[in-house]
């Protein structure tokens, strides 16, 4: 098994896919590494999702993406990444987490659960569904509570509490009561989000003025127990019954795993890692980001469709780097063994 390259791509998501698309092209030896199947976050998404973009725009590489409806699901998605690494045979490692990224002497060491591979040349791509947003609460550890939404099934006949105000709460509140869920919306802020996809935003504030989903603005969790989940209101204590906790509240990216290789964030709260927009290489020599890893916890600020250009932008910039060491390594005056 070969475990050196010239290119190694943390993450199999998209943009992953479309860096190691590149890189093939371009004729460097590559390898992409991702934790889950491929592209896990999608994977991971609810079974019913629909995209806020339509398909054109998720395309990577020009490679046409064909789609029943303007905007494409979540299952006309994975099939269509997927057929991207099998049909272009993408060498690409799966089910394989990394565990480290170290530099030695420029060359880069990374450690996977599996295996130990180098590089001189580094690309995260791994998105920032990994950590949720917690609640920091009383109880959240309970089996009831869950960070992620899959199939509104499972609620069907059930008290279901849902905790944001975002697509994704917004998704899950409308096909959980559409189950027969019985669903409280839990709102942080006085409105329902303004970044909700416009033909649903309608759509879930009909049903909570005619009351069929019930709704608390201005509403923080104080406590969640096993039957019971407590609000902190505007007019005071509140105790719901409850039998689940969907906690949608947002994810972030995976901060100390950054930071352990040596990437520089910013030190306010949206935690910027550190980067040129014009190559994508970070403050670490070699070390590239791409997709919306970039936007620290600004996380509604890159999507597939600004960010599939960073492919291009990072493998151009490998080359070039490629191209000048080259020259330098066959200069008469390092052969000669003179100053350059």
């Amino acid at each position: 098994m070969e475990k050196d390259f010239d290119l190694i791509i943390v993450g199999g998501g998209p943009i992953g896919i479309a860096c190691g698309l590149e890189a093939q092209k371009k004729g460097l030896s590559y390898l992409i590494i991702e934790k889950g199947p491929i592209v896990n976050s999608l994977f991971n998404y609810p079974v019913n999702m629909q995209f806020f973009s339509s398909s054109e725009k998720l395309e990577i590489d020009e490679i046409p993406f064909i789609s029943k409806e303007a905007k494409p699901k979540r299952n006309e998605a994975l099939e269509y990444y997927r057929r991207i690494v099998t049909s272009n045979k993408l060498n690409i490692h799966l089910f394989e987490k990394v565990s480290s990224v170290k530099t030695y002497n420029e060359v880069f060491q990374v450690k996977t659960e599996k295996e130990t591979y180098s590089s001189r040349q580094v690309i995260i791509s791994t998105g920032f569904y990994d950590l949720p947003n917690k609640l920091n609460v009383p109880g959240e550890e309970l089996p009831k509570v869950s960070h992620y939404y899959k199939d509104p099934h499972f609620y069907a006949n059930q008290k279901l509490a849902v905790v944001g105000a975002s697509n994704s709460a917004v998704d899950a509140a409308l096909e959980c009561w559409r189950k027969g869920a019985d669903v409280t919306m839990i709102i942080r802020g006085p409105e329902v989000g303004q970044r909700v996809k416009y033909w649903v935003r309608p759509d879930i504030i009909n049903r909570i003025e005619e009351g069929s989903i019930k709704a608390y603005y201005n509403t923080t969790v104080s406590e969640i127990r096993p039957d019971v989940i407590i609000l902190n209101t505007p007019k005071g204590e509140v105790e719901l019954p409850n039998d689940f906790v969907l906690a949608l509240t947002g994810y972030m990216p995976n901060f100390e795993f950054l930071e352990t290789m040596g990437i520089q964030l910013s030190e306010d709260e949206k935690r910027l890692p550190d980067y040129n927009p014009e190559t994508m290489e970070t403050n670490i020599k070699g070390l590239y980001l791409a997709g919306v890893i970039c936007g620290g916890m600004e996380t509604h600020k890159w999507f597939i469709e600004n960010s599939r250009i960073h492919a291009k932008i990072i493998i151009a910039e490998i080359l070039k780097k490629i191209k000048a060491n080259t020259k330098t390594v066959s200069s008469p005056s390092l052969k000669e063994g003179k100053p350059h």
